[in-house]
């Protein structure tokens, strides 16, 4: 057993439980509406933060706008590209799967030895993650966020 194998395994494990936990949505689905709510409005900035083909990303648009939790607005300067935006609908339903996943979340992070330090991590590797995908963005030319 390698020194990633328990970790990674354990984020497997989490992301199955948190898979289960989005409600109506999809864990891609859920990502996707949590970045457009921080207020990410291009799909090809999106597909590259989310490390998805920018058919896949228009895909999954696709649905979200049909099912009016997306709006796409055409920029007025580019007619090419689009600007993204959550409806009140995608604002529920996006808060409504962070508390359903959290409910699922907090009692096993609670049955830790020390809690704060697993929120402190995750906070780490939080942003060593951004640091990896923005420079792995950066290196194929596209800007970073």
């Amino acid at each position: 057993m390698t020194r990633a194998d328990i970790p990674v395994r354990t984020l497997a494990r989490l992301a199955r439980l948190l898979e289960h936990s989005c409600g109506d949505l999809t864990l891609p689905q859920y990502r996707l509406l949590a970045m457009i709510g921080e207020g990410s409005e291009r799909a090809s900035l999106l597909a590259g933060r989310l490390a998805l083909t920018k058919p896949s990303v228009s895909g999954m648009l696709d649905g979200l706008v049909e099912r009016e939790l997306v709006t796409r607005t055409p920029e007025p300067a580019d007619r090419r590209a689009v600007k993204l935006a959550l409806t009140p609908a995608g604002t529920r339903a996006l808060r409504d799967a962070e508390r359903s996943m959290a409910e699922r979340l907090d009692p096993i992070v609670d049955g830790c030895d020390d809690p704060a330090a697993i929120v402190a991590a995750l906070g780490q590797i939080e942003a060593s993650l951004d640091r990896v995908v923005d420079a792995r963005i950066a290196a194929r030319g596209a800007p970073a966020r």
